[in-house]
């Protein structure tokens, strides 16, 4: 078998743009993956062309050499873009090599040790001003099926917050609490905002909250600050979403900057490498959390991984979505009453594409300002749930 081509589409996404890969065979296998990258499409559409350049006649079942060799000859190494179109690249062969067997992706990784992942909402808030608002929203999410809430009450606060801004996040976070009460998980989340000190100043305020825990309370291209962090705060901390590959996390478990880790299955090397490193995680005895805020192939593959590997902890996903996230293509999943997401059991990643529908949301500018847009518009006014309901057994 033999790779023909590689070439990407473009999804208008609200905030973003989804950017699905395809990687067409000589045996007409084509297998799909997912380079989206926030603000960025153009660039790693720029990256995925050159890919092609150097896959198209390789053989796309010799996984581990194609991106071995392909990483290596690349003279530039890491970084968002290169390793977005590396991951999506690596998630399409592992969905052609299934395909071809006849079998999901997790088959080939070992093989299934659950059928379903506790799942946490984010985006769940959008539109949500004030405490009220917060609280009502929480309560809607919950009602719809979720036991885990995700969210940043920080606004565009940059490295500090005062005495005032403390208070208006404190009020945030207490009305959500107080409307879902202590069965329901909360997770606070801090997009690498905070200095040393503010950073272990909120997380000594949030305590008593309760969350599962303070996630990216600074900046993620400092190790040093985040174990500063870690090391004083009372609540776990989480971490890994803007780091890249192996070489990104070994560091922080062996320094013991986090409790849970959080790799991106787009951004951090893909299946395999994410199979590794939670394999790192899971010596450390720390929690295998994978971000995952993006459209049907990242979640397909990272809930093939959340099949596979024992130590994956939850799966972060959004409540709502664009009213056409369910045109697009066959992304069907179930939400159970214990809120757990089941997982699919689909060849290869379980995800065929519509191309007609997605022809009718083309490329969109949507660029993104951390401190400039509010954090809290993250969703279309026409969102919708793209989840089917389902019993708990």
């Amino acid at each position: 078998m033999k790779i023909v081509s590689v070439d990407t589409l473009v999804v208008d996404f609200y905030r973003t743009n989804l950017v699905i890969v395809r990687v067409t065979t000589d045996e007409g296998i084509v297998g799909l993956g997912e380079a989206t990258l926030e603000g960025k499409e153009r660039a790693v559409q720029g990256a995925i062309a050159e890919l092609a350049e150097a896959v198209v006649g390789l053989d796309p079942t010799r996984i581990s050499r194609v991106l071995y060799e392909v990483a290596r000859d690349w003279y530039w190494r890491g970084g968002p873009v290169i390793m977005t179109a590396l991951s999506s690249l690596e998630m399409a062969l592992w969905d052609i090599s299934a395909r071809d067997l006849g079998v999901p992706v997790s088959r080939m990784l070992g093989g299934a040790t659950r059928d379903r992942v506790r799942a946490y909402a984010n985006g769940w808030f959008s539109r949500a001003v004030t405490p009220e608002d917060y609280a009502a929203a929480a309560t809607r999410t919950v009602e719809s099926g979720f036991r885990g809430l995700k969210w940043d009450p920080f606004e565009n606060y940059d490295l500090t917050i005062t005495t005032r801004q403390m208070d208006r996040v404190l009020a945030q976070i207490d009305a959500v609490r107080s409307a879902v009460g202590r069965d329901v998980e909360l997770f606070i989340e801090g997009h690498g905002r905070f200095d040393v000190r503010h950073a272990i100043k909120i997380a000594r305020e949030i305590a008593q909250f309760d969350p599962v825990w303070f996630e990216e309370p600074c900046p993620p291209d400092n190790l040093d600050a985040l174990v500063d962090i870690r090391r004083a705060s009372p609540v776990p901390v989480a971490a890994g979403e803007r780091w890249f590959g192996r070489q990104g996390f070994a560091p922080a478990l062996a320094r013991q900057a986090v409790d849970f880790v959080q790799p991106d299955v787009t951004h951090a090397g893909g299946i395999s490498e994410l199979a590794f490193i939670s394999t790192l995680a899971a010596t450390s005895y720390v929690g295998f959390a994978p971000h995952n805020p993006s459209g049907p192939l990242s979640t397909a593959a990272t809930l093939q991984l959340g099949a596979a590997l024992p130590n994956f902890r939850y799966l972060e996903i959004m409540a709502t979505d664009v009213p056409w996230r369910p045109e697009i293509t066959n992304e069907r999943l179930v939400l159970t009453e214990e809120g757990d997401i089941l997982i699919p059991d689909g060849i290869g990643l379980g995800i065929e594409l519509n191309l007609e529908a997605i022809a009718e949301h083309p490329f969109t500018p949507h660029p993104m300002r951390m401190f400039q847009d509010a954090v809290y518009v993250i969703r279309p006014t026409d969102e919708r749930s793209f989840f089917n309901l389902g019993a708990g057994a």
